[in-house]
């Protein structure tokens, strides 16, 4: 007898529905790109994950702007870029060859129009002399916890990216632009860790 519920939910002629599950990593194992399995405590899956983290980062962020807005428009496109380096993380060596530029493989361009963006969002606000103080508002704090877990990733994806990867630097220059972003949402008003703000004896900062 069909399930009334999935004949209810899949339109006449679609293909079959995805399982989520497939019991196939319930040995502590995953499958990587293009075949073969590692286990899931090891480096690269490690790596995979903490960009895994990255990317719901940034999603908790974009839940926080308004949907078509030249941030959220920002924040989709890295986005798409973290499933570049996943896929590229995910890929055993004898597979490299494999990789597509720009779709499995991080390239020189993408790393290129990070240090791009970030030139052209530091001309949005004044220069920042001193560490800041997160919390300015909820976008900005947002992309600073997007900005850790960035960095996180990076250092976890120091010892699985293969030589001559640019993963690392990808991540690198990303949780710099996360940094410029949040910034740039302060609309001028970052308080410094030397700064008198609300609440602050200016005496006790000095």
């Amino acid at each position: 007898m069909k399930d009334p519920v999935a004949s209810a939910q899949a339109p006449v002629g679609s293909p079959p529905a995805m399982k989520i599950y497939t019991r196939k990593g319930d040995d502590g194992t995953t499958g990587l790109l293009f075949g073969g399995r590692v286990a899931k405590d090891s480096a690269v899956i490690e790596a995979n994950g903490a960009v895994d983290e990255a990317q719901a980062a940034l999603g908790t962020v974009r839940a926080e702007v308004e949907k078509g807005s030249e941030l959220d428009g920002i924040l989709v496109g890295l986005a798409r870029d973290l499933y570049v380096l996943m896929a590229e993380l995910a890929t055993a060596p004898p597979n490299r060859r494999k990789l597509k530029p720009g779709i499995t493989l991080v390239t020189d361009e993408m790393v290129a129009a990070l240090e791009g963006r970030i030139d052209e969002l530091s001309g949005r606000f004044p220069p920042i002399t001193d560490f800041v103080i997160p919390g300015q508002d909820h976008v900005s704090a947002a992309l600073d916890v997007a900005r850790t877990a960035v960095r996180r990733a990076e250092r976890a994806s120091l010892g699985a990216a293969p030589e001559g990867s640019l993963v690392v630097g990808y991540l690198n220059r990303l949780s710099d632009l996360l940094w410029t972003m949040a910034r740039w949402q302060e609309h001028g008003e970052s308080l410094l860790s030397r700064q008198a703000g609300p609440g602050v004896d200016a005496d006790r900062q000095r």
